[in-house]
């Protein structure tokens, strides 16, 4: 059975604000091979064939991401405050290039990456998993990239962006992850009012 499989890495990195008034984020979106926070590991090859279909996207400018993760696999287009105009691989890191969007979302994303605050990219997907062993567990074949969020709370092991990364996972109608969905839920219900307050 799929489930909605949310990853996040810490993002760090300078915002680049280019003359037409374009902002630029870019670092690392995810990495394969890896057991992150949630104790996942994305096979490599998975991660290259879910990319290679993004691909088409990206092309198309509708590779778009949120800021804070629905409880959805569907993009909420009231909430978009980025669009991811490039991936490549370097090494098992899946790195990215970010602009962000002059949405209510993507000002307020922007002023906190200004502001030096640590956020996390995470990646949105749905697909199984398989236990390995060790409190792991191995994403499966029929995993399916949504596409990558900025958020609250990472989940990748030192990974870094400059400004971009995956999230910890939140059991969706399940009370398992207690305080963290709460913060979590507070964060998205204050951005929610800001986006309101900036339209």
């Amino acid at each position: 059975m799929k489930n909605l499989l949310i990853e996040t890495n810490l993002f760090e990195g300078k915002v680049n604000e280019q003359e037409n008034g374009t902002v630029l984020v870019s670092g690392v979106l995810q990495r394969s091979e890896a057991e992150n926070q949630n104790g996942r590991v994305y096979p490599r090859e998975i991660l290259e064939r879910e990319v290679k279909k993004y691909q088409t996207l990206i092309k198309e400018r509708r590779a778009l991401g949120e800021l804070d993760h629905p409880d959805s696999s569907v993009i909420n287009l009231k909430n978009v405050s980025h669009n991811v105009r490039e991936v490549y691989w370097k090494g098992n890191d899946l790195m990215g290039v970010v602009e962000i969007l002059p949405t209510p979302s993507g000002n307020i994303l922007k002023e906190l990456l200004k502001c030096n605050i640590t956020l996390g990219i995470s990646s949105r997907g749905m697909g199984s998993t398989e236990n390995i062993g060790g409190g792991k567990v191995r994403v499966g074949e029929d995993f399916e990239l949504i596409g990558w969020d900025f958020v609250s709370n990472p989940s990748t092991h030192g990974a870094f962006m400059s400004p971009m990364n995956e999230s910890v996972m939140k059991q969706i109608g399940t009370d398992t992850c207690g305080d963290w969905c709460k913060s979590q839920y507070l964060m998205q219900e204050i951005i929610t009012d800001l986006s309101k307050t900036f339209k």
